[in-house]
């Protein structure tokens, strides 16, 4: 099943998922407008309509086990390798190191073949450490989907990537962002407005 990019992008217009205000990404960049996954995640037709989206795409991949990283990631990883007949593995982030890393008795085989999947890409980050988590364990990456591309295409992967709905929202490095230099109040999506000390 295909899915067209307006129909990704009326699921998350519809569920709510699209915010304005000053927000501190996870990458630490600071944005106007934040997708909160989990708007569209907490409904389960949809998910599963998404993710069907992404099983089309991987099935000429050969796909025996599908990666994603914490949290969103678990969700798609789940309901991708439930449509693809094959089982779900995590990355969890590395404690007190940078990167992530596969726990809780996760194991691949030597080139076991991988699709890495996630929800919001912004950098590329998350996807990249779930790509090295898998090498490192020994597994062998086919391809990386994601429900939306935010980079405008600027984030860029080692591997075949396919985005579901691809769009250009602005993201700013603390010491440039405009709503910092104008006193709007920032806040972690999810949580109260949380203080911005900026250097410049």
């Amino acid at each position: 099943m295909t899915i067209a990019a307006a129909d990704v992008e009326r699921i998350f217009r519809d569920a709510g998922a699209l915010r304005e205000g000053h927000f501190i990404l996870a990458s630490g960049r600071h944005s106007p407008l934040y997708l909160e996954k989990f708007q569209v995640l907490q409904h389960p037709a949809e998910t599963e309509r998404l993710c069907a989206a992404i099983a089309a795409l991987a099935g000429s991949l050969e796909v025996e086990t599908v990666a994603g990283p914490t949290t969103g990631g678990i969700i798609l990883a789940h309901e991708v390798a439930r449509q693809l007949g094959v089982r779900a593995v995590y990355a969890e982030r590395r404690e007190g190191a940078p990167g992530r890393e596969f726990r809780r008795g996760f194991a691949l085989t030597r080139g076991e073949r991988v699709l890495v999947v996630d929800d919001i890409m912004t950098t590329g980050g998350s996807v990249q450490e779930t790509i090295e988590a898998v090498r490192a364990a020994g597994g062998t990456v086919v391809g990386a989907s994601v429900l939306v591309d935010r980079s405008g295409g600027s984030a860029r992967l080692d591997v075949p990537l396919h985005a579901l709905w691809g769009l250009d929202i602005p993201t700013y490095p603390v010491a440039e962002c405009p709503l910092c230099a104008k006193g709007v109040p920032a806040m972690h999506p999810g949580t109260t407005p949380a203080p911005v000390s900026v250097s410049r």
